[in-house]
């Protein structure tokens, strides 16, 4: 009960905002150019970075986007950096956000742009150049790029001022939302309820196998009733069709943070850990398939390393010399922003990759030709 009277002035808040969107009082409308939103109801740990680079796969290698000019926009959680900005390889973390960064550096012939107001933000990636017309586009500093003509929007489902054209919400098969509550005692930021205004459902990081009996059981508490395996559609209360599909984690081999890493610490036998993510336990869990875990530092999400982190990483590595140091991929991102981090430390640095992947060939299958789908009548005129 005293839950319920703490989560009720964000609970109504909410409610209201999304009745106001619903009914049209508050307007929403489509960008300059085609959209793909991916977000989640939950704070972090859903896997959001990696599954916005897994459909920027499918649109490079699809016969409709894959010679086109594709950008991503990202919100740039935590950086310092001001209005819009087009994100370079030379632009750290700090600039950028971690997850611009990251994707930056993994497709660099994609544009990838940050601005809070996303609205404005596609209008500048349709339009570079209004950069050099208006006095909010002069602040970006990398205004040379080719007009863009779709792009996949980072973590924009709760900006309901844009009508995506293609939205997807990820939940974390670890943590279904039926069984959060809303902040700050829960995780979650948004209504359950607001699933119904997405196009597609993702569950994300689920075990690498499931049987049908085992997806139709998880789905039922949300309400979703005839979970269809060849067209990876369930039916919500009140009669509507959502796609829903399984995704899972899969580690890649361990890459260098700094180019002066010694190789003999990819083959090491120890490791001390450092994240500073949501949720690292299943990262954890599988490092210690192949190494002696002897420190472990774990941050909050998004941390921005100090000297005092980097002292301590330090003092551990020295205390463990045959160790090496492991973190995440967007971990690596913000200590490549650091610029005290000892040769010493550079020399055993190592980042874990991650990808996504479908729980089979037919979900892959079926997702690509659903969002190409409801993208084929924006593509543009050759």
């Amino acid at each position: 009960m005293i839950d319920k009277l703490v989560l009720f002035p964000y609970y109504l808040a909410l409610k209201i905002r999304h009745t106001l969107y619903n009914k049209g009082i508050k307007k929403s409308r489509r960008g300059a150019i085609p959209t793909i939103c991916v977000g989640n109801i939950t704070v972090g740990g859903t896997g959001k970075t990696p599954h916005t680079e897994m459909i920027l796969r499918a649109l490079l290698r699809s016969d409709d986007w894959g010679m086109r000019e594709i950008s991503v926009l990202s919100r740039g959680y935590k950086r310092r950096s001001k209005g819009f900005q087009r994100i370079t390889k030379e632009d750290g973390a700090g600039f950028a956000g971690d997850e611009p960064a990251q994707i930056t550096k993994n497709f660099p012939g994609i544009t990838v742009a940050v601005c809070k107001d996303r609205l404005e933000g596609l209008d500048f990636l349709a339009h570079p150049e209004k950069l050099t017309d208006t006095k909010k586009g002069r602040k970006c500093l990398h205004k040379d790029f080719a007009p863009a003509q779709i792009a996949v929007l980072d973590d924009a489902f709760q900006y309901r001022a844009l009508r995506p054209d293609f939205s997807i919400v990820l939940v974390d098969y670890n943590r279904p939302i039926y069984k959060d509550s809303l902040m700050p005692i829960g995780r979650l930021r948004d209504l359950p309820e607001r699933i119904k205004g997405t196009d597609t459902m993702i569950v994300t990081k689920c075990p690498v196998y499931m049987e049908v009996w085992e997806k139709t059981q998880w789905l039922s508490p949300l309400g979703i009733e005839d979970y269809d395996t060849d067209t990876c559609t369930g039916t919500l209360p009140g009669g509507k069709k959502l796609s829903i599909f399984f995704t899972s984690i899969n580690y890649q081999p361990l890459e260098p943070v700094f180019q002066t890493l010694d190789r003999r610490y990819s083959y090491s036998s120890r490791a001390i850990l450092f994240t500073g993510i949501a949720k690292d336990t299943p990262l954890r869990r599988y490092l210690s398939d192949s190494f002696k875990i002897v420190r472990h530092f774990k941050f909050a999400d998004h941390h921005k390393f100090t000297s005092g982190d980097i002292r301590s990483l330090l003092s551990a590595a020295e205390a463990n010399p045959t160790a090496a140091v492991i973190t995440t991929e967007k971990d690596a991102q913000r200590i490549l922003d650091c610029k005290n981090v000892p040769e010493f430390l550079r020399q055993r640095m190592l980042y874990v990759p991650i990808k996504v992947a479908f729980l089979s060939e037919t979900e892959e299958a079926v997702f690509e030709k659903t969002m190409l789908e409801a993208l084929r009548p924006f593509i543009p005129e050759p």
